[in-house]
């Protein structure tokens, strides 16, 4: 069964009646990545720490936003993302945004990857947007090989999961300005109606019309 990774990134005070819906949707969730201001921000924000409180007792991941800057982002600024998601929102999962995907930085994420799981990340998620060098498949246990538009999915032909050691599981696809009847391919992943320059300020169509 496919489960959902859904980037909501709405305020909960503004939007909570999208975020009720995601809530309710716990069952079919791989997780949700939270993603105050983004990252966790520069204080605590009590609405995002009460939903995330929801998520998790409800049995869900919460992985907390932290970019990465295709690993131009200094390694202490990143870990330090890391704990305050830790430490203001409970976050038990890491979502390493902006992953960079050739083997020259594979050093690095191996180096955020121990840094997460040190911060209490149970669960390590890499967005490269593309299918990356191999070794990456060894840092974490979910890794974004596609983020895009549909219209670029579907004629897309290396966006589907490697066999053996890469399996389906591993790979999550994210897509937006999609259809209602969009559906990805992996394992985990979320296709949303949002356009760019915010698409994940919508919700997967299953869970809008659930609302």
């Amino acid at each position: 069964m496919k489960k959902l990774l859904v980037p909501f990134y709405e305020h909960p005070a503004q939007r909570p009646d999208a975020w009720e819906a995601v809530v309710r949707a716990a069952p079919r969730l791989y997780g949700v990545v939270l993603n105050p201001a983004n990252g966790p921000g520069a204080a605590p924000d009590p609405a995002f720490a009460a939903v995330s409180a929801r998520l998790r007792a409800a049995g869900v991941r919460v992985l907390g936003y932290t970019d990465t800057d295709y690993a131009h982002r200094p390694y202490p600024v990143v870990v330090q993302d890391l704990l305050r998601h830790r430490d203001w929102y409970g976050a038990d999962g890491a979502f390493l945004d902006q992953a960079a995907a050739g083997p020259r930085a594979l050093a690095h994420y191996r180096r955020l990857a121990v840094a997460a799981r040190a911060a209490g990340a149970a669960t390590v998620v890499l967005n490269h947007g593309v299918l990356p060098d191999p070794g990456y498949f060894e840092l974490a246990d979910l890794l974004v090989t596609f983020e895009g538009t549909w219209d670029t999915y579907r004629t897309t032909a290396d966006v589907r999961p490697a066999p053996a050691a890469h399996a389906r599981e591993r790979h999550c696809h994210l897509v937006y300005a999609a259809p209602p009847a969009a559906a990805f391919t992996a394992a985990v992943g979320c296709a949303v109606p949002g356009e760019a320059p915010h698409p994940w300020g919508t919700l997967p169509h299953s869970l809008e019309a659930a609302r």
